[in-house]
């Protein structure tokens, strides 16, 4: 899994809007989107609901696997396998041994930042 660049990571898209319950349970309400009638409004408005969702998804990641990687520290006493880890977060062994790669990298990232 290839880290993403800093400055990338750090792009604020438009905000998720949270929606009113009573539209969260019409599945064809969608922030909203269904109202607007220009395509070019319509266009610009889901490009953004798009790139924030990407961003709140590469964002979740990294804290899964900084989550996997403090999980699978060898210092802490209750430590976990990379396959228990891979269980919990539905993940495939491999796939957990990776993430735990990643989240030690980020790790050191922050380290160094500071």
């Amino acid at each position: 899994m290839a880290e993403p660049e800093r400055t990338e990571r750090r792009l604020r898209p438009a905000p998720l809007l949270f929606e009113p319950s009573e539209a969260a349970t019409d599945p064809e309400h969608f922030f909203d989107l269904e109202s607007i009638e220009d395509p070019r409004e319509l266009l610009a408005r889901a490009t953004e609901l798009a790139l924030a969702f990407r961003a709140a998804q590469d964002r979740a990641v990294e804290f899964q696997a900084m989550a996997a990687a403090q999980l699978a520290d060898p210092r802490r006493f209750d430590r976990l396998s990379a396959a228990v880890i891979g269980e919990r977060a539905q993940w495939s062994e491999d796939y957990a041994e990776k993430m735990i790669e990643f989240g030690e990298a980020l790790l050191r990232g922050a380290a160094e930042d500071r």
